[in-house]
């Protein structure tokens, strides 16, 4: 029964994909084949957020990694808990599909309603997820679990972090395809709640995907992956993968513009105009600016991305691939500046100093 319900999703999981050609499920062969059998059998569906990223073969199997070894393999974070993050996470990049998808998962195990989570400690590292979005809150927030649940809970959401900024792009605000009607989304929670519980009984195991990517060695900023080699692992191949996609993809002007404005952001909203970004990208000489264009909408305001700037994006490189290798190097640049911020471990208390006579 459950073979034959995935099998009849998986056409309708790469309908849901816009702005590049989705790769069918038939039609997988190689990596993206790989990937896509991985996912159903993991994760309990062909999932779009995962799937529209198939142009661009290598960055599939990072995003693959990222979400397979931080949500879905069983660790020492329960898994509403994680569910908790990522809908936090979720609900402040204001991305209705994945709060949709999460949140229907946090339904199921604790009962959310209403933005309330009756789980304590599930509510709590929703609170710190919530308050973690910017850099003072990371400071002024208690951090509710032990370090060494630091890679768990900071790679969910960093992890959740990249696929908001993807998914706000590629797929529409609820997980039907196009045309459906709404009142078609009571049924489909159903069905997917039900796939994915079915496949985490299964237990995925860590590690065993791993080589999809050679290995790389953990960049600085991504400390908080250490102490879990699998974990670790994962985000030290996807962190190289996705800087050689935007090595190959995004001029190197527009990278440098990216980065400079990342790393002042701050974590606020950028506000509904994109006059901050024509700023930006006026210095560019005109064949980059659509990519710097782009490339900055992504990273700190990917709510703001409309077909205009795809299209000018697409007058310098027309390719679906340049399209995903851009948009994930952008994504991952914002998540990893908000992962390298997040409080995973509290300050130590003071030594207490012998009284002088």
């Amino acid at each position: 029964m459950r073979s034959i319900v995935m099998a009849g999703l998986r056409g309708l999981s790469t309908a849901q994909v816009r702005l590049v050609r989705p790769v069918r499920y038939g039609a997988a062969g190689g990596t993206v084949g790989r990937v896509y059998r991985e996912l159903e059998r993991d994760f309990g569906v062909l999932a779009p957020p995962v799937a529209l990223h198939a142009s661009s073969p290598d960055v599939l199997a990072a995003t693959w990694l990222m979400l397979r070894e931080t949500l879905l393999v069983p660790g020492s974070v329960p898994r509403e808990q994680k569910e908790a993050v990522s809908t936090a996470v979720s609900e402040s990049n204001n991305c209705p599909f994945c709060v949709t998808m999460h949140s229907s998962m946090l339904i199921d195990l604790v009962g959310y309603r209403g933005g309330h989570i009756p789980d304590p400690a599930a509510r709590a590292v929703a609170e710190w997820t919530t308050a973690n979005a910017t850099p003072e809150g990371a400071a002024a927030h208690p951090v509710p679990f032990p370090a060494a649940q630091a890679p768990e809970m900071v790679g969910t959401a960093v992890t959740l972090q990249y696929l908001n900024r993807m998914v706000n792009l590629f797929l529409g605000e609820l997980p039907l395809p196009p045309g459906s009607p709404a009142s078609s989304l009571v049924v489909v929670r159903r069905v997917l709640v039900w796939l994915m519980k079915s496949a985490e009984r299964r237990g995925p195991r860590p590690g065993t995907s791993l080589d999809l990517l050679p290995d790389s060695p953990l960049p600085d900023d991504m400390a908080w992956a250490r102490g879990h080699d699998a974990i670790a692992g994962a985000f030290a191949r996807v962190a190289a993968t996705i800087e050689e996609a935007g090595r190959r993809s995004v001029p190197e002007r527009a990278r440098e513009l990216v980065l400079a404005h990342v790393n002042r952001w701050d974590g606020k909203p950028m506000g509904i105009s994109r006059a901050w970004v024509e700023e930006a990208v006026a210095d560019l000489p005109e064949d980059q600016r659509g990519a710097g264009r782009l490339a900055l909408l992504t990273a700190l305001a990917s709510y703001q991305v409309d077909q205009s700037v795809v299209d000018r994006f697409r007058a310098e490189r027309p390719d679906d691939r340049s399209l995903i290798d851009l948009t994930s190097w952008s994504s991952l640049t914002a998540a990893r500046r908000v992962g390298g911020w997040m409080r995973f471990r509290d300050p130590a208390p003071p030594v207490a100093q012998p009284a002088h006579e």
